[in-house]
């Protein structure tokens, strides 16, 4: 999509409070994206992406800007820590298995579109397959059974959980793994022997799925699902390496945790430089990729890291820790708010909860006080607002009407008290669901 980088700024104010500078970097690498793609060839091949690396505590927005972003714009996004590779020669996965998860993630979102375009098509296949399942099934213990009639409930769905035998597709499961990556030992035989069916029992709701899956398999051209896979990994693809800070050593240090430590940053260097990956889909070139690093960097320093990769990440962006003021807006503003979740789960067992404004007060200064001790960014919040519903949770099972619970400062702060006074026996928190 063509976003301005005040527009992408925008909708990631809906999710992500504060960080503003980290909002303004990755508006513009994302810009200079679009801008690239609309120059000449011999221009374009020229322009590289300006990566980026984010210093911050945990929690405050830094893999779920990334994340925003890639959604944002529907390109392939994977997000890898930087702890579980290991330098060549180590027992561990090597760096460029995030180039061929980042693949795989693109061959999944270019298949997923080309399935949703065959549909329409696929769906009358399908949709016999399922009636002749049902008509089946039914005349075992129904005098007269009308295909017409089949047909009308499985387009009305007033039959989704009557269980029907289907012939299905027997695909092989992974069955090892080496180097952190499944092999499939049945996909190796592909083509050599004709494709295995099996007879299974399942709602028509999980038949309809499946059968769906496999006509639109039959219909699709894999070979040009992966060669638009390669090509929107390659010009559109987001890598975010997190914890990077972790594989950086002490300055001056020479024990062998350290040296293995600077091996991975010499490892992930060519790879973010830009070099040919090989993977089970084609050749993938990393030039074109935007690479994003975060850390927390509490011992270790951006200065530490090796001078080489220092400078394949050009844009440097501080993440602030979070305020008070920042809580209260995390508990309310973005979509997938704090207290809307909650409310809605809850909702489920007939529990409407309400917060007052000076209970988001109190929660947000609770927050802020204990990360003072521990940061932990807005996961803190989780924390609080667990303990602090934990006898709402607990007590709510839905056979009750519909119980509004109002949530003020004077709940928050008993709830807080007790807590700390860490009893065995629990104080009930001052509600009562109405009997059944």
């Amino acid at each position: 999509m063509n976003y301005t980088p005040s527009q992408i700024v925008k909708e990631l104010d809906k999710y992500i409070i504060g960080q503003a500078d980290a909002k303004r970097a990755v508006a513009v690498a994302l810009r200079n994206r679009y801008r690239r793609s609309h120059l000449p060839s011999e221009i374009r091949d020229e322009i590289t992406p300006k990566n980026i690396i984010m210093r911050g505590a945990t929690g405050v927005g830094k893999t779920e800007i990334a994340r925003r972003l890639a959604k944002l714009v529907g390109a392939p996004f994977v997000k890898v820590e930087a702890t579980k590779y290991t330098e060549v020669g180590y027992v561990g996965r090597d760096v460029e298995s995030m180039v061929r998860d980042l693949v795989e993630v693109a061959v999944r979102m270019v298949k997923d579109q080309k399935k949703k375009e065959v549909e329409n098509k696929v769906m009358p296949i399908v949709e016999n397959k399922l009636i002749d399942a049902l008509y089946q099934n039914r005349r075992v213990t129904m005098v007269e059974v009308k295909r017409e009639d089949l047909e009308r409930e499985l387009r009305e769905h007033k039959c989704e959980e009557e269980l029907v035998e289907v012939t299905v597709l027997d695909t092989p499961k992974p069955l090892m793994a080496f180097g952190g990556g499944e092999i499939n030992l049945g996909s190796m035989f592909d083509g050599l022997q004709p494709p295995r069916h099996k007879k299974k029992k399942m709602t028509v709701r999980h038949a309809r799925d499946l059968l769906l899956q496999e006509e639109t398999d039959k219909v699709i051209d894999m070979d040009n699902v992966n060669e638009e896979a390669l090509s929107l990994a390659e010009e559109q693809g987001i890598i975010f390496i997190d914890e990077i800070d972790k594989i950086i050593g002490k300055s001056q240090s020479t024990n062998s945790a350290d040296v293995s430590r600077e091996g991975v940053q010499r490892d992930i260097l060519p790879i973010v430089e830009g070099s040919t990956v090989p993977t089970k889909y084609g050749n993938v070139k990393t030039d074109f990729i935007l690479f994003i690093a975060a850390g927390a960097f509490h011992l270790a320093k951006m200065e530490d890291m090796i001078p080489e990769l220092q400078g394949r990440f050009p844009i440097r962006v501080e993440l602030q820790s979070l305020t008070q003021d920042d809580f209260k807006k995390i508990l309310t503003t973005p979509k997938n708010a704090v207290t809307v979740q909650y409310a809605n789960l809850l909702r489920v067992d007939n529990v409407d909860l309400k917060f007052t404004d000076d209970a988001l007060d109190e929660i947000a200064s609770i927050a802020k006080k204990e990360n003072e001790i521990e940061d932990l960014g807005a996961r803190r919040l989780h924390t609080i607002m667990e303990a602090l519903l934990e006898d709402i949770s607990f007590n709510a099972t839905g056979e009750h009407p519909m119980t509004t619970i109002n949530i003020d400062r004077e709940y928050v702060q008993k709830a807080y008290k007790e807590r700390d006074k860490k009893s065995s026996n629990r104080v009930k928190m001052g509600f009562q669901l109405p009997e059944n």
